[in-house]
């Protein structure tokens, strides 16, 4: 989905179809994000327009959800839970190293594209404390080395 037209297209599609419901934004925003893998700013315009509001009404809603992006995501997506179980098993700590080790905060993406890192408030792994999900796969009892080891058993993957 990286040619700008198609993504218009897709966007377009995506309003039209969902834009006569009540409280239609978020929907479109979710179905967006869902095929598109983000909200793409150039589309905010767009996505005004067919609902009548604002470009900053449509901007706050998405700035003000955690949820949803505006730029690409990475390739794998490391959602960290931080709920309080994972914190009180070294979730904090945990998360200092996955940050320092991949060089980003939450709600960004590594220079390479390969990973973003998002917050969880809990990934129901609780009796596992700290959890990590990759993409569709939910780890427990991570620590910085099983972290390292994931990572290197993606990297052979790929």
């Amino acid at each position: 989905m990286t040619e700008p037209h198609s993504m218009q297209v897709t966007v377009q599609e995506i309003t039209t179809a969902l834009k006569d419901k009540p409280g239609a934004l978020l929907p479109i925003l979710h179905a967006i994000q869902d095929t598109v893998g983000y909200i793409p700013t150039v589309c905010v315009p767009q996505i005004a327009g067919a609902l009548n509001l604002s470009r900053a009404e449509v901007h706050g809603v998405i700035s003000f959800y955690h949820y949803f992006r505006d730029t690409p995501p990475g390739k794998h997506t490391i959602h960290l839970c931080r709920a309080e179980s994972c914190q009180s098993m070294g979730g904090k700590s945990l998360e200092s190293y996955v940050k320092t080790k991949l060089g980003i905060d939450f709600h960004e993406t590594t220079a390479d594209g390969k990973y973003s890192l998002e917050p969880v408030y809990c990934l129901g792994n609780c009796a596992c404390s700290p959890a990590m999900q990759i993409d569709e796969e939910i780890y427990g009892r991570v620590s910085e080395k099983t972290f390292d080891s994931t990572l290197t058993d993606l990297e052979n993957l790929a």
